[in-house]
């Protein structure tokens, strides 16, 4: 006779240094709710220490998109020391969820959609997840865009006009829609080579890339006549300290701090691999503010310059390489923009969906058949649109997706940090019928904060003079000025509804299986 496995609770191994773990070597058994890329990681594969955090963290944030976002708020109106003060304290604030998110990773070796089953439920954690992953899909398409935009150039120039000047399709040059498609299959072959792919990409982008910014400011500063014509505050174009750049900076802000939204919530993706929660904490500290602060002052200094030089800012980096006269350097510049792009984009907007996929149903979508359908998705929300109005950029993209994100990491920190006080049930995050079940696996809870803080954050959304998709008085009026503080409207209001209703209204089985739970750090 063979002696039974061990059961879940049994294999679950509390550490010195307060980490959670399965017994090593084993796993947990098959269940709709567990396949092998949601398996808590086991305590010998967790080894990214300080570095590898803030290497992390330089890769994402010296990136295209984290250009365009500060280069718009020059091409909206702001003058380059007003645009580094939404973006330094944006991030400065940004970086607190982060960490504390980020937490649980490190602490239980999950990934973000099992540490939402504790507040969602097993069943409920799929409406986080799928959010997430579709705003991901956004991202990773308006990325892919960028990229395409680059071979699109770079391909232009070897070619020539029968490149650039072929017959339109949609809107666009059919030779553009080729450099998309073909960008696009390059990121999806080294998704498939699996995360070490997008580790040995990581090495070279970021670097190159913060070599490619110097090199076009240097190139920038030689065609404005000196830096500082290039930072003159004399055009009288930029906005004052007065109301109407009170009025631009809070929803700007708003769109930096939305810039991250996504990462907030799934950090733990990857501080799930940290050695301790002190190479989370110091990596990302030391990873996300510094980085995006240095990499923004470039992009909005070599915007500033092109206001200065070609009579109106110049947001997307792609725009101002196409103007080189030099086809060395050209080439250059586009194949750090290349490289770059394929890095921040698989790391930062491809393996949250792939995990999020993969929770909804884990024994038909592994970690790679999410990413394929990642892929896919991201061509239907038509990025190219979204990239042409650094307005609807800013703040009708990033404002609404974090007014409604940030709902969600209100939730999430509620839960885990003032409810809980960071102790959970390791095994019973893939368990159906434990105290995560709630009812029929969702917790009616967390869905009523959601819904109240995301009517708060975004339903005031408004799009001055026909500028974007919503009524230029909001879609609900008397919430409207609420709409420019979205991210902040959420995170709070959910954090408060969330925590309110579980001290006064609490899961009468979450209460009684606290001794399963592991000690407090």
């Amino acid at each position: 006779m063979t002696q039974a496995p061990p059961s879940p609770e049994s294999a679950v191994v509390t550490h010195p240094d307060g980490r959670v773990s399965l017994a090593e070597g084993s796993a947990l058994p098959e269940s709709p709710f567990v396949n092998a890329d949601l398996q808590p990681v086991p305590i010998s594969r967790r080894d990214w220490g300080t570095g590898s955090f803030t290497a992390l963290w330089v890769s994402m944030s010296v990136s295209i998109p984290a250009w365009t976002l500060a280069s718009g708020l020059i091409a909206a109106g702001m003058d380059w020391r007003q645009a580094m003060l939404a973006v330094v304290l944006g991030n400065l604030v940004v970086l607190l969820p982060m960490v504390l998110t980020g937490h649980a990773g490190a602490k239980y070796g999950i990934p973000f959609p099992v540490f939402a089953r504790a507040s969602f439920g097993l069943r409920g954690a799929n409406l986080p997840a799928l959010l997430r992953g579709a705003v991901a899909c956004g991202w990773y398409g308006i990325q892919t865009w960028v990229g395409g935009q680059g071979v699109y150039v770079l391909v232009g120039r070897l070619l020539g006009d029968g490149w650039t000047g072929a017959a339109q399709v949609g809107g666009n040059p059919w030779t553009l829609w080729l450099s998309f498609g073909l960008f696009w299959a390059a990121q999806l072959a080294i998704i498939l080579w699996g995360m070490e792919g997008v580790r040995r990409v990581q090495v070279w982008a970021a670097p190159l890339m913060v070599v490619g910014g110097l090199a076009l400011l240097a190139w920038m500063a030689v065609e404005a006549g000196g830096v500082a014509p290039m930072l003159s505050l004399d055009s009288g174009e930029a906005l004052d300290w007065g109301p109407s750049f009170w009025a631009l900076f809070f929803p700007s802000l708003m769109g930096v701090i939305g810039y991250w939204a996504t990462l907030t919530l799934n950090i733990s993706d990857f501080t799930r691999f940290s050695a301790s929660q002190r190479a989370q904490v110091v990596g990302q500290t030391l990873g996300l503010p510094t980085t995006m602060t240095l990499f923004s002052l470039l992009a909005v200094m070599v915007t500033a310059g092109t206001a200065s030089v070609y009579g109106e800012p110049l947001w997307n980096p792609i725009d101002i390489v196409a103007q080189m006269g030099s086809g060395l350097g050209l080439l250059f510049a586009v194949f750090v923009v290349l490289l770059a792009t394929v890095s921040t984009n698989i790391a930062a907007n491809l393996v949250g969906p792939a995990y999020d996929l993969a929770n909804l149903r884990p024994r038909l979508i592994s970690f790679r058949t999410g990413a394929v359908i990642t892929c896919f998705l991201s061509v239907l929300i038509f990025p190219w649109r979204l990239l042409e109005n650094e307005n609807v950029y800013i703040f009708t993209w990033l404002g609404t997706v974090g007014g409604v994100l940030g709902t969600v990491a209100g939730i999430l920190l509620a839960d885990y940090w003032l409810l809980r006080r960071t102790r959970m049930n390791l095994a019973a995050l893939y368990e159906r019928g434990s105290e995560y079940w709630y009812a029929h696996g969702w917790n009616w809870r967390a869905l009523a904060a959601f819904g109240i803080g995301t009517v708060l954050a975004v339903g005031g959304s408004h799009s001055p003079e026909g500028s974007g998709p919503f009524p230029a008085d909001g879609l609900i009026p008397v919430l409207a000025p609420l709409a420019d503080y979205g991210w902040l409207v959420g995170l709070v209001s959910a954090l408060l509804v969330h925590w309110a209703l579980g001290v006064f209204l609490p899961d009468r089985r979450a209460g009684g299986r606290r001794a399963a739970e592991d000690p407090a750090d």
